[in-house]
């Protein structure tokens, strides 16, 4: 069918998105969030529609990605046609039947991910059905391994690179923005990305926002880590494990996190990780509800470590209430630039200063926390948390009533 375009001027978040009317796509033979293949020129382009029933006859609408992707401009006709279904949609159905899944469906299931072949409703589905039927071992591995090389990895020439990932759940959480600069200052490499939220108030990017820039590229953060040992930055802003910010932006509005794993680890891995401290916060308002399931995930942790060629280590902490006093982006920004003044709440010192420890020991520096807790009393773990944010473009000199806060907020 030959039909003319009309730009809507919009964006889909990277989707291939087009519109048409109702007897439009009836004529077409498609029904709403089928696929069409859009070709003009010698470009093509598959879509996802969506149906319309005050939308113009015999003209499709067409989002950014879609005007890009094909080159084509308002008023211009193109050939559209019905698509096949992708054939990650089979793997998808097998996994909420309950099968596992080999790894060259989850390839090809990461695979349409990435290229935005699968619309908002499957992938909810999707993520769903691993929430209900887990993941084996090997379905882990396998996630972590395509999720990592369908994105860009990082290298570095030191030998020993560290990291510490929190798997959140716990408001308040914000002993990165401590953690990092003690490790830095202790003259260890540790390039830190990070996720916005997903089942909290706020993610550890979404802290440091408040703070300065985070949404650094690949070139930016090697100059970073040059400069200051360490760096505080989005995992989305990068190419870094793409997929797992694509499935991020639907776990987080079904407030589920059943990619765990291989979230983390694949970032951890694409960054050039290979010594990785892991934090799992326990505790009735916490993800992890029991001791025993804790040790379970850590045991998981490790053991995909292993098959990954990455040393981990895990923390089982307190997850029964928030961290220090402050919950909500700008404030804990706050209370983590007080905490390395040698201010702040004291539980938050304590649990940054242990896993801080934790790190070094792995190091082979002996007295971890004893070592993590000088830092902070010397001053060296506020002034390199200050040099990671002059180097991120933020101001060196900010101080914590400097960081402004929203309109809403409430004492309680």
């Amino acid at each position: 069918m030959k039909i003319n375009v009309r730009l809507l001027g919009i964006e889909a978040g990277g989707k291939p998105i087009v519109v048409m009317k109702n007897e439009t796509a009836e004529d077409l033979g498609i029904r709403s969030l089928d696929r069409v293949r859009v070709s003009y020129s010698e470009r093509m382009t598959i879509a996802i529609v969506n149906v319309a029933s005050n939308f113009p006859q015999n003209a499709l609408g067409i989002y950014d990605e879609v005007r890009l992707g094909l080159g084509v401009k308002d008023g211009e006709e193109v050939d559209i046609r019905p698509a096949e279904k992708p054939e990650s949609l089979r793997f998808l159905q097998d996994k909420i039947d309950g099968h596992r899944l080999s790894s060259s469906a989850i390839r090809a299931i990461i695979q349409d991910v990435i290229e935005h072949h699968l619309s908002d409703v499957e992938l909810a589905s999707f993520i769903t059905s691993l929430g209900i039927r887990g993941l084996s071992m090997e379905e882990a591995e396998a996630f972590t391994r395509s999720m990592v090389e369908t994105g860009e990895i990082i290298k570095w020439e030191k030998e020993r690179i560290f990291d510490k990932h929190s798997i959140g759940g716990v408001p308040g959480d914000k002993t990165t923005l401590v953690v990092v600069p003690i490790v830095a200052s202790a003259g260890l490499t540790i390039p830190k990305t990070s996720s916005r939220a997903i089942t909290s108030p706020a993610g550890t990017a979404d802290r440091v926002e408040t703070l300065c820039p985070v949404d650094l590229n690949v070139e930016e953060i090697r100059e970073v880590v040059s400069k200051t040992n360490g760096c505080i930055v989005w995992g989305g802003a990068l190419d870094l494990s793409p997929a797992d910010d694509l499935f991020i932006n639907i776990e987080y509005p079904l407030s589920i996190d059943p990619l765990l794993l291989a979230s983390i680890m694949s970032k951890k891995k694409a960054i050039g990780s290979n010594n990785v401290l892991i934090d799992i916060p326990l505790g009735g308002g916490a993800k992890v509800k029991t001791l025993e399931e804790s040790q379970s995930l850590a045991m998981d942790f490790i053991e995909l470590g292993r098959r990954l060629d990455i040393h981990v280590e895990c923390a089982i902490t307190s997850g029964e209430q928030p961290i220090g006093y402050a919950v909500g982006p700008a404030l804990e920004a706050r209370e983590a630039l007080q905490t390395l003044s040698g201010k702040g709440a004291r539980d938050l010192k304590e649990k940054a200063t242990n896993l801080a420890g934790i790190i070094l020991e792995m190091a082979g520096i002996g007295d971890g926390k004893g070592g993590a807790d000088r830092l902070i009393r010397s001053g060296k773990a506020e002034r390199k948390l200050r040099e990671i944010v002059s180097a991120q473009g933020g101001d060196a000199e900010i101080k914590p009533e400097d960081i402004k806060i929203g309109n809403k907020h409430e004492t309680v």
